[in-house]
């Protein structure tokens, strides 16, 4: 062990001479594409090196070409976060995985491997969620650069830092500011971007340009289905639920081979019954897990265009995207960079409580499911509190069973029974956001509709 150790520190000692020199050519002149403020230096090799700090969010096939991208421009105090672990249909683009890994950690395989590979490098794992951590864990990053497969977990983390920010006199104290770079991909499609939270368009402005999860009718999965997937779905969210598989109170996991099993063994039979054909393990997998098919070429690009953004912005040797690209390969390829603008009134950045305009005879339900049916909101599971007489109060929340329960008839009162009036601030909690979403009531009475 103490060999093993010896070793492992000597190779991490090792430097050789033009290691730098791509990265030198950049730092240590100027050019016509660089930042104003920019002033080439020998030192900042040395920032890059030792001082920089960026997180990784997500060790999978972003994550994984993002950490060999950052580590082999220099970049060697990178933190990675995933709490998701290996399985056998990743081997195939998530290069940094091999067979033996399979069931381990994301973040912890991916970081040894890395080190390992990379002299110098210091890859520091989390094995967890994002939320597990709080604000003083993400203050202490420079950068923060993101390849997940999460709209929801993307929201959170552009939450988390649109928190640290402080202002003054309303405007942003830029101290405050940790960019954040992120990508996304799509089969042969994907997308690059750059975030400086409080001044550039946040995840919340441009909501409306992720597409909104598939869900098929009811109906047709119960008394109609066509294709694989309502069968699939049928099984998922009806027969689990009924026949209780592996206990009463265990839910389904799509990490579970055996969850996957079960589910795939129900809908080929359901399949058998329609006449439906294509129903296999790994479709069942993808729509139990909402997976979106991925290409491994695609996560390179995306992922060298992230990492160079993160290059770009650690030392102003060129300016920054403005701000959001996307690319597609489909048929042959093809690329367009567009500024997305930041909205006035922005749910997550604008520093603006949201106006909600309702009858105070609508239901506290009406509003809940218009705050997660609206596009422009598209929360998940939001909890409400207000302020009544000086004091806080729960108008409903489902995250906590308890308090859900104690809640729950609160959904079929209307917003006068439950003493709300117009103007009144309520203050929404959901998946995600790491704080509270502020929205302001505009009620108008029977007697005002009429």
């Amino acid at each position: 062990m103490a060999n093993t150790e010896q070793e492992m520190t000597s190779v991490e000692d090792v430097e050789w001479p033009d290691r730098w020199n791509h990265l030198c050519k950049f730092m240590e002149r100027t050019g016509p594409f660089a930042h104003p403020d920019f002033e080439p230096s020998k030192e900042m090799l040395d920032f890059i090196k030792s001082t920089c700090k960026i997180l990784v969010v997500g060790a999978g096939g972003l994550g994984c070409e993002l950490l060999k991208d950052l580590a082999l421009m220099g970049f060697q105090l990178i933190d990675v976060i995933d709490m998701d672990t290996i399985d056998v249909s990743n081997l195939n683009r998530q290069f940094l995985f091999r067979h033996y890994d399979v069931g381990q950690p994301k973040a912890k395989v991916a970081a040894r491997f890395v080190n390992e590979r990379v002299p110098g490098c210091k890859v520091t794992p989390h094995f967890c969620k994002i939320q597990d951590y709080d604000e003083d864990f993400y203050r202490k990053f420079h950068i923060v650069v993101c390849g997940l497969d999460s709209i929801v977990a993307r929201r959170w983390i552009n939450g988390m830092l649109l928190s640290l920010l402080n202002y003054e006199d309303s405007m942003v104290d830029q101290t405050t500011i940790i960019p954040m770079v992120d990508g996304g991909t799509e089969g042969f499609k994907g997308n690059a971007r750059v975030i400086l939270p409080g001044l550039t368009a946040c995840v919340e402005c441009t909501l409306d340009l992720y597409p909104p999860q598939i869900n098929f009718p009811m109906c047709t999965i119960a008394n109609t289905p066509r294709l694989p997937e309502h069968c699939i779905e049928y099984v998922r969210i009806l027969q689990w639920p009924q026949e209780k598989p592996f206990g009463a109170s265990v839910a389904i996991d799509g990490d579970d081979p055996s969850h996957i099993q079960w589910i795939f063994e129900k809908s080929v039979e359901r399949a058998n019954k329609y006449g439906i054909v294509g129903v296999n393990y790994r479709l069942t997998q993808g729509v139990v897990k909402r997976i979106i098919p991925a290409v491994a070429s695609t996560n390179a690009v995306i992922a060298a265009a992230c990492a160079t953004e993160v290059f770009k912005i650690a030392t102003s040797c060129c300016m920054p995207l403005n701000n959001y690209v996307n690319f597609n390969d489909t048929e042959g390829v093809y690329t367009y960079t567009f500024e997305a603008e930041k909205k006035d009134d922005c749910l997550a950045c604008s520093q603006i409580p949201q106006k909600l305009q309702f009858s105070e005879e609508a239901k506290l339900r009406e509003v809940l499911d218009y705050l997660t049916e609206s596009a422009a909101y598209m929360l998940r599971s939001p909890g409400v509190t207000t302020m009544i007489n000086g004091k806080n109060k729960t108008l409903y929340m489902q995250t906590v069973k308890s308090i859900e329960e104690k809640t729950k008839e609160n959904l079929s009162k209307t917003l006068k029974e439950l003493g709300l009036e117009d103007g009144q601030e309520i203050y929404v909690a959901d998946l995600t956001s790491p704080s509270s979403l502020t929205f302001q009531l505009q009620l108008t009475s029977k007697m005002e509709k009429d």
